[in-house]
């Protein structure tokens, strides 16, 4: 198979793929007479799985150890598992920091009369201001 085969099979472009083979993310394909790169079913495999698990979240460095995990026949699930329930733990985190962010946004938001006065709460705030004077 050529490049626009695999990136219509797998739904990756051709730049993701040359990426992801340039990160040393798959396995290297073969090359024909013509210089062309030549992939086959295993090179379709590492690639939907890539996709899939950015899709998720994944990072390149966690597709990584997924893709060694897919290629070890010696994997246990409790592994594959636990690296997905940590994945989970760290998107629970980055939500609870975001919903800090929000409610700490809403909360200068509701400080700020929305008025056409220079003086603004928000700004004040940002710049670690209380009431127009700097904190000392």
């Amino acid at each position: 198979m050529n490049i626009s085969d695999v990136a219509r099979k797998t739904g990756l472009t051709s730049k993701a793929i040359r990426f992801y083979e340039e990160k040393g993310l798959m396995t290297a394909p073969s090359r024909g007479e013509n210089g062309y790169r030549l992939y086959n079913a295993k090179h379709l495999e590492e690639l939907t799985l890539l996709r899939q698990a950015r899709q998720v979240g994944f990072n390149l460095e966690e597709c990584r150890e997924m893709l060694a995990l897919f290629h070890n026949p010696q994997r246990h699930s409790a592994d594959v598992k636990a690296r997905t329930l940590e994945k989970v733990a760290g998107i629970e985190a980055h939500i609870q920091e975001l919903n800090l962010m929000r409610e700490r946004l809403l909360a200068l938001a509701a400080s700020c009369p929305g008025d056409d006065s220079a003086d603004c709460p928000i700004i004040n705030d940002l710049l670690g201001c209380c009431h127009g004077q700097k904190k000392v």
